[in-house]
């Protein structure tokens, strides 16, 4: 995973990166060059349309739609419109069990098998602390049950074993989706409502977002943008809109522009949105608390539901997410109380150029002023022997072996030379686009291989 840009955590989510800044009174005029760059971006990436939001302070300062929300009837879009979240759902899924938290229904370091019953036995020892952070073991993988019925997350969850897990609890940072279905699993149980029910008395009411839900036959009754996908470089409708309840916890939110901004106020503001309390200060730090590091960055680390990182002395906080029709992003600067939120009606698109032309005239910043990359230490065989073996995550089975002195990875039947890039860190591929990060577990000895977003486990004697 490599910071470079402004951009998401991919699920497909995707880290982050970002610039410095100082603070400076921010005019709505000082955006007027993105009202070029939008429909520029969109053009280059047959993208349909987006809403771009941009926060300072306690206030919208600019937000507009771009596009169209259906490339068959070329209706416009407009900024009330909803559009499906993806991965960005996973920073509500923690608030409602922080808030939960917060009320005394359940405590985040505790196991969750305090609560609830029937759960196989390392799943009982899971804690909302580690689901939330990315960090209680979970595999990623596809959900086994697809249903519309509000009982099929508990039917889901209910049937699995401990072999939902490839490490134990705190080892390892790896991004997992089932972690956040099983979160949302946590939150009806508590609650005995369904899911989305719970969540929009915990989150969505008590904050104003109106015209926020899980529910697809809800959010076709307001303004809606349409999903599409890229076909022969042309953007057609996807049809037929998918859902599935057993991952609504993870990533199936309807929203827009206005109701994540009543969100991202109150985050940057200790709470308050319209002079109101909506929130407390002490749920604003618990979400943004970092609390697992993501291998192989200095300053990243998952928070809940957000990844948060440090760039040039600032902290910034965020979450994409990449859906099948649809992209969003929503990135904070809460120490400067500038944010800004991104939604696109196509396959996991999130306006890369924009955010970083709106982060650089909002913030005044600098482009290329990344720091240079550190010599790197050539590797010696001794130190390439300790990454031998074999590492699993289910179905993903890496093997790393040595030959005539360099590091090679065996992937789904195909050899990789690995190149070292940094510390314990390495690039592979035709171009060395892809990179492969080897870490310790809690012995100090290499345990884990991590890719992407996700980490696999090296078996014993392996």
């Amino acid at each position: 995973m490599r910071h470079r840009r402004p951009a998401v955590t991919t699920i497909g989510f995707f880290l982050l990166i970002m610039f410095a800044a100082r603070a400076t009174p921010i005019k709505e005029a000082d955006f007027a060059e993105l009202d070029k760059i939008v429909p520029a971006e969109l053009k280059a990436k047959n993208t349909p349309g987006a809403v771009i939001t941009i926060i300072s302070g306690n206030r919208v300062i600019y937000e507009k739609a771009f596009g169209v929300a259906n490339v068959e009837t070329n209706s416009p879009l407009q900024k009330e419109m909803l559009f499906r979240l993806g991965s960005t759902t996973k920073m509500f899924t923690a608030a409602a069990m922080v808030k939960l938290s917060e009320s005394g229904k359940l405590k985040l370091d505790e196991p969750v098998g305090n609560y609830l019953k029937g759960l196989s036995p390392k799943l009982s020892q899971t804690t909302p602390d580690h689901l939330l952070s990315h960090s209680a073991g979970f595999r990623d993988f596809a959900a086994p049950l697809i249903s519309h019925d509000d009982s099929a997350l508990g039917t889901m969850v209910r049937g699995w074993k401990d072999d939902v897990l490839f490490a134990d609890q705190g080892e390892i940072y790896s991004y997992s989706s089932p972690g956040y279905w099983f979160s949302g699993f946590v939150i009806e149980e508590i609650t005995g409502k369904p899911y989305a029910d719970a969540m929009s008395e915990l989150l969505f009411k008590p904050l104003g977002m109106e015209r926020t839900t899980l529910r697809p036959f809800m959010a076709i009754t307001y303004p809606f943008a349409t999903g599409h996908a890229v076909e022969n470089q042309r953007a057609v409708v996807m049809r037929p809109v998918f859902d599935n309840v057993a991952m609504w916890p993870a990533g199936s939110m309807f929203s827009n522009a206005d109701d994540l901004s009543r969100f991202v106020i109150g985050f940057m503001n200790d709470g308050m949105v319209d002079g109101k309390q909506l929130m407390s200060p002490s749920f604003v730090k618990a979400m943004a608390a970092p609390r697992v590091a993501v291998p192989g960055e200095t300053d990243s680390h998952y928070a809940y539901g957000l990844t948060t990182f440090k760039y040039q002395g600032l902290q910034f906080v965020a979450h994409g997410g990449f859906s099948r029709g649809y992209g969003s992003m929503v990135q904070m600067v809460p120490e400067r109380k500038f944010a800004v939120i991104v939604l696109t009606n196509k396959s996991g698109e999130t306006m890369r150029q924009t955010l970083d032309k709106a982060f650089e005239i909002g913030l005044e910043l600098k482009s290329g002023n990344d720091p240079k990359p550190a010599p790197v230490t050539p590797a010696t065989v001794a130190e390439l022997s300790q990454y031998v073996g074999t590492y699993l995550h289910e179905p993903t089975t890496w093997e790393i072996y040595l030959k005539d002195g360099k590091l090679f990875a065996r992937l789904e039947g195909k050899d990789y030379v690995l190149t070292k890039s940094g510390d314990r860190k390495f690039t592979y591929g035709e171009q060395n686009e892809n990179e492969l990060v080897f870490a310790p577990g809690k012995t100090g000895k290499i345990d884990f291989l991590f890719w992407e977003l996700y980490a696999a486990k090296r078996l014993e004697g392996k």
